[in-house]
């Protein structure tokens, strides 16, 4: 087996499985590592274990490999992780709205994510890095907003496009956490609520509701900011008038995230349906901060399948001339 590959492998695995960020980055520079080494280095098992970013398990994986031999680890990971789920609408997806790179708190580079999902078969896929407030995700400032979006917009390919994007705070007033003017040169603008959760009702409607009346606004991303598991523990959801939110969404046009992240399901499945019944658009998303959790969507499908939602009122199930006619 190809050593490469099979570092790559385990850092996909273990980004699916939402394990510890810096075990999947150790093999990803691992793979990075390898990759740059000449060949005299790559079979000196004495050099090669002390080329710098080769730690222990990466170099045991790296040796089986050598040897053609499946590692004993990815073995492991392949029997532990649980393999994508298939259903009908995730077949029809054909691209993402909602991504995080290593510009913000994502693990890997825009090029890596753009790659990645190539490898899935998307068509598009934008890169939503956060804005300046939520400063421990490391928030583009406007300076570097602009840096970024040259760099993404240039990954695009034939039969494929990166869109420059930005998951945007929506500040306790509901204005946006970035400059107007800036905003409106992105492609794809996702909103979220990010702090004071806890907010009272009346006032969280009314901050929802100022944040999707904005004209830059395409996705109410992950409206009730809950968690039902993962490492992070749990946390509830946000209380809100859902009807007048999703109210405000139809009437401007705003798609309402189903987020695929098996640790949030958000949202809830009876405020899908209350979005349903307002006449809503929805954009299932990945939220992925790594390569591999770009694959997630399938979890996000089953819910949506389930839950009812049209795929025609899916945003993400668009072609992507339909898709930029509604975004812009």
């Amino acid at each position: 087996m190809d050593p490469v590959a099979a570092l790559l492998e385990i850092a996909t695995l273990l980004e699916r499985e939402r394990a510890s960020r810096y075990r999947a980055k150790a093999f990803r520079q691992a793979a990075a590592t390898l990759q740059e080494l000449p060949d005299d280095v790559r079979n000196d098992p004495t050099r090669l274990r002390a080329a710098k970013g080769i730690g222990e398990s990466t170099f045991a994986v790296i040796r089986q490999a050598q040897a053609g031999e499946t590692p004993d680890y990815l073995v492991e990971l392949r029997g532990e992780v649980e393999p994508e789920r298939t259903s009908v609408l995730r077949g029809r997806l054909r691209g993402d709205l909602h991504a995080h790179t290593d510009w913000s708190d994502g693990t890997t580079s825009i090029g890596t994510m753009a790659e990645a999902a190539r490898s899935l078969g998307h068509e598009y896929l934008a890169i939503t890095d956060h804005s300046p407030r939520l400063r421990v995700a490391r928030g583009l400032s406007a300076e570097r907003l602009r840096e970024q979006m040259p760099l993404v917009r240039a990954e695009s390919t034939d039969g494929f496009t990166l869109f420059a994007g930005i998951e945007v705070d929506i500040l306790d007033d509901g204005t946006l956490d970035q400059d107007a003017e800036l905003l409106s040169t992105l492609d794809i603008v996702v909103a979220s609520v990010h702090s004071k959760l806890r907010m009272e009702p009346r006032p969280m409607t009314a901050r929802m509701i100022a944040a999707v009346r904005s004209p830059h606004v395409n996705v109410l991303g992950h409206c009730t900011g809950r968690l039902v598991q993962g490492d992070r523990g749990t946390r509830p959801p946000s209380q809100f008038d859902a009807r007048a939110v999703f109210d405000a969404c139809a009437e401007n046009g705003v798609a309402v995230e189903i987020n695929a992240r098996p640790e949030r399901q958000d949202p809830p499945d009876e405020l899908i349906a209350i979005a349903l019944d307002a006449g809503c658009l929805f954009s299932l998303d990945s939220d992925a901060h790594a390569p591999g959790q770009l694959s997630l969507l399938d979890y996000g499908a089953e819910r949506a399948e389930k839950a009812g939602v049209p795929a025609e009122r899916i945003v993400t199930t668009w072609g992507l001339d339909r898709l930029k006619a509604w975004a812009e």
